[in-house]
């Protein structure tokens, strides 16, 4: 017999959780339990466990999100035509949405099953079935509607893509969303040198250049205490650039970076840059086992482009995965183009979705095109 259940707080999943052979940390009770704590505020996760014969033998991730046109579109200053078509959008796409995986992040990061136990039809109808009850859910305890359905972020080799059945019976339809940037490290590369060696004379005169610019930046780990007292600082600039985004669903909570090394540790890497004592930049990694992912930064503007801040970013973080023999190190979406100069390759992905209402789903491809475009770009090849 195979049935799911709910859970609502971490502190209630069974111990098989960690137990499941899946090597996704941001499926880890770690991760799960530092989100808990420091999420945005119109972000909820629900944990699904799914059984065969009482036996976890699978899991889900389901938030509810919140979205409002004040969170999605950051922009203000924009002509009047722009703001009347936010607002035309805001009305169909605002609301509480659905989203199977992490909407914080990059990639798929919300379902796992073990194959021999279960198949994948039946393991995404237990999905489906939960998602039925988190929405009559919804709409008996708060009276909110879920007017979108997400599942998100899969590679165009993943094996979902098999259950195209499943999709079209759910009316889910498959979206293309920006690629993810990812550096595959070869296994033969042990230091900076190696990597530096094997760019090409103009991209290896680039790295240099920046790193002299950025020779006046001091750089250091940020320990769970510095992040206790520059929490106020990180969370600035961290709006610094999350508010230039063209589009988001969410602000993260201030705490956030705290509460993620407090619980992941040693594997959840902040480094600070400085200049004259002042914190000016920070960046942040999670290490997934042998995937180095990136997660978010921040700067101040003003040393930004004298110290090519962000550009120096990518190659610390380059250089930690090298450094550290990771497989691949995850430079997640947004700014393509630069990244792919560091040696990042771009992985298409695609998102299932719908939306609950008919007519608005009709009118949602166009919707997540203007939202989420497919970005016109020059891909670098910055190696020999």
């Amino acid at each position: 017999m195979i049935d799911y259940k709910i859970y609502s707080k971490v502190s209630e999943l069974p111990n098989s959780w960690d137990a499941l052979p899946n090597n996704d940390l941001f499926l880890k009770t770690a991760f799960l339990k530092a989100l808990e704590q420091s999420s945005p505020k119109n972000i909820t996760s629900n944990y699904l466990g799914i059984f065969k014969n009482n036996e976890l033998v699978g899991l889900a991730i389901i938030q509810r999100v919140e979205m409002y046109l004040e969170d999605i579109f950051r922009n203000t200053n924009d002509k009047y035509l722009i703001q009347k078509t936010k607002h035309l959008i805001s009305k169909i796409v605002t609301g509480n949405a659905l989203i199977i995986g992490n909407i914080m992040h990059t990639g798929q990061h919300g379902l796992y099953f073990k194959t021999e136990s279960i198949s994948y039809i039946d393991y995404l109808n237990q999905v489906s079935l939960a998602i039925k009850t988190i929405t009559s859910q919804l709409k008996q305890k708060h009276n909110k509607k879920v007017r979108l359905i997400a599942f998100k972020d899969y590679f165009e080799t993943d094996t979902i893509h098999k259950n195209q059945a499943f999709f079209k019976a759910h009316k889910l339809y498959k979206v293309q969303v920006q690629p993810n940037m990812i550096f595959k490290v070869p296994e033969s590369w042990e230091s900076v040198e190696d990597y530096i060696t094997a760019f090409t004379k103009k991209y290896r005169d680039r790295y240099k250049s920046a790193r002299k610019k950025g020779k006046q930046l001091f750089k250091r780990e940020l320990s769970l205490e510095d992040l206790t007292v520059l929490e106020s600082e990180i969370f600035q600039l961290y709006k610094n650039v999350s508010h230039n985004a063209r589009v988001n669903s969410f602000i993260l909570n201030k705490n956030h970076f705290k509460i993620l090394k407090k619980e992941l540790k040693e594997n959840f890497i902040v480094i600070g840059y400085f200049v004259d004592q002042e914190l000016v930049g920070f960046f942040t990694l999670i290490l997934n086992n042998k995937i180095l992912e990136t997660y978010f930064l921040g700067y101040n503007q003003k040393y930004q482009y004298k110290h090519q801040m962000y550009l120096n970013m990518l190659f610390d973080m380059a250089q930690y995965g090298i450094e550290n023999s990771y497989k691949s190190i995850v430079y997640a979406r947004t700014a393509m183009e630069i990244k792919s100069s560091v040696g990042a390759k771009p992985k298409t992905m695609k998102i299932y979705m719908k939306h609950t209402n008919f007519l608005a789903n009709s009118m949602l491809k166009l919707i997540v095109k203007y939202l989420n475009p497919v970005t016109k770009w020059v891909e670098r090849h910055p190696f020999k």
